[in-house]
């Protein structure tokens, strides 16, 4: 059983490894849920602080994915319309997985900065502000599942 736990583990990491570059895919969760099978274990490898942790960290990076558009946005010298419109763009782009999670943000905080009233211009670098923001929460759901990942086959050997 432990085989299959170990098995099935690995594949929840692999998968949350995909998730962290397709939007599609939760990654951080799918990674914590590898670590979690290797939990079923005859011998169970981790505290459970240890797992506590990782689940605050997850449920961290989860919620800064959501919110980190809209910082680019606004550190790009978007308003508090390009704001909203990088979380409605969010939204509506779910739709339209996977390219409308990273096309939505974007179009939704250019949208918001032209009714705003912005210049074409100022809209367009505020939009890439949420482009921005989209990248560095892949790269940091990447770097956890990366080291979830560690941890798992370290667990492993």
């Amino acid at each position: 059983m432990d085989i299959f736990f170990a098995v099935l583990g690995g594949l929840f990491m692999l998968a949350g490894i995909a998730g962290s570059v397709l939007p599609v895919l939760p990654g951080p969760p799918l990674s914590l849920v590898g670590l979690l099978l290797l939990q079923l274990q005859e011998n169970p490898p981790f505290t459970t602080n240890f797992l506590l942790i990782w689940t605050a960290i997850t449920i961290g990076v989860v919620l800064i994915d959501y919110f980190i558009p809209a910082y680019g946005t606004k550190k790009f010298g978007g308003t508090k319309w390009g704001v909203w419109g990088t979380f409605v763009g969010l939204i509506v782009g779910l739709f339209f997985s996977p390219i409308g999670i990273i096309i939505g943000p974007l179009l939704g905080a250019l949208i918001g900065e032209l009714i705003a009233g912005k210049s074409s211009g100022q809209a367009f670098k505020a939009a890439i502000g949420s482009f921005v923001g989209f990248i560095l929460g892949t790269v940091l759901k990447l770097g956890v599942c990366l080291v979830m990942t560690y941890y798992y086959i370290d667990a492993l050997l």
